[in-house]
């Protein structure tokens, strides 16, 4: 169970919070922050927190748009080869915009190529189709959802799959054995799928099945990365900023671990 970087956070920061609040280990993702893509600093917070660094997160935010160079195949080649320095099994990935049509054409074969050169998974996230008004479009290529192309891993983020209107628990059986890494949280599964509200509710706050996907994972002998990605700054009502951040990342790994042991009955997967 890790917890991925605290933004806007120092890296250190972030290595320390997921020390304090019960965490196992981290997953950095790349920014504009060299010290998010710099393996000595990295290890140097590893070290001081003793926690390792469970994966990498290639860069993808506007703010990391000259992260590891503007080549989005060499963007994935550095970030996998981070991830073999640090000893990083996985490294997330997103598929490519349709404008980027350049990355897009051969987006599977660099992925491909990429893993076997590093020894380093590259799992692709599932994302959601963007919704102006009444206009719903998959941006991405060769599409949102990595259950409909082929990829031989994939990263399953709960809150993408609540805007997307896709049950969790059914992407997470559809996916089977690819289904290589989770970003743990939770979203209010829409209704109208699209849009640009990416929840990353706390566990059991929304209306994914968060439980059953955990407790899937735990009675199939998966053996992934499970990693915290929510909002834990959550302050109303007067509570105190850091408060609210320390106890939304540790009602978080308390979930996780309570689930991660339970057993729920199997659910056949739809298609979608």
């Amino acid at each position: 169970m890790s917890t991925s970087c605290v933004s806007p956070r120092s890296v250190d920061e972030a290595f320390r919070l997921a020390r304090t609040t019960g965490f196992d280990g981290v997953e950095v993702m790349v920014t504009g922050d060299r010290r998010t893509r710099d393996a000595r600093l990295l290890r140097a917070s590893s070290s001081r927190w003793g926690l390792p660094v469970l994966s990498v997160h290639a860069p993808v935010l506007p703010a990391a748009h000259f992260a590891f160079g503007r080549d989005q195949r060499e963007k994935l080649a550095r970030s996998a080869h981070l991830a073999a320095e640090l000893g990083a099994a996985t490294v997330v990935v997103h598929p490519p915009f349709r404008w980027q049509r350049r990355h897009a054409a051969g987006f599977l074969e660099t992925v491909r190529e990429v893993a076997a050169a590093t020894g380093v998974v590259l799992a692709v996230e599932n994302m959601f189709p963007w919704r102006l008004g009444p206009v719903r479009a998959d941006v991405y290529s060769p599409g949102h959802d990595p259950w409909t192309f082929d990829v031989d891993a994939a990263t399953l983020d709960l809150s993408h799959a609540a805007v997307a209107g896709r049950d969790a628990l059914d992407l997470a059986l559809a996916l089977g054995p690819r289904l290589r890494h989770v970003h743990l949280c939770d979203g209010v599964l829409s209704t109208r799928p699209g849009g640009l509200v990416d929840q990353h509710l706390v566990p059991g706050t929304g209306t994914q099945p968060v439980a059953e996907v955990l407790a899937h994972l735990a009675g199939s002998g998966w053996s992934g990365s499970v990693v915290a990605e929510v909002h834990a700054s959550d302050h109303r009502d007067g509570t105190d900023p850091e408060e609210a951040r320390v106890d939304s990342l540790r009602r978080t790994v308390a979930f996780a671990r309570t689930h991660l042991a339970a057993r729920h009955p199997a659910r056949r997967p739809t298609r979608a």
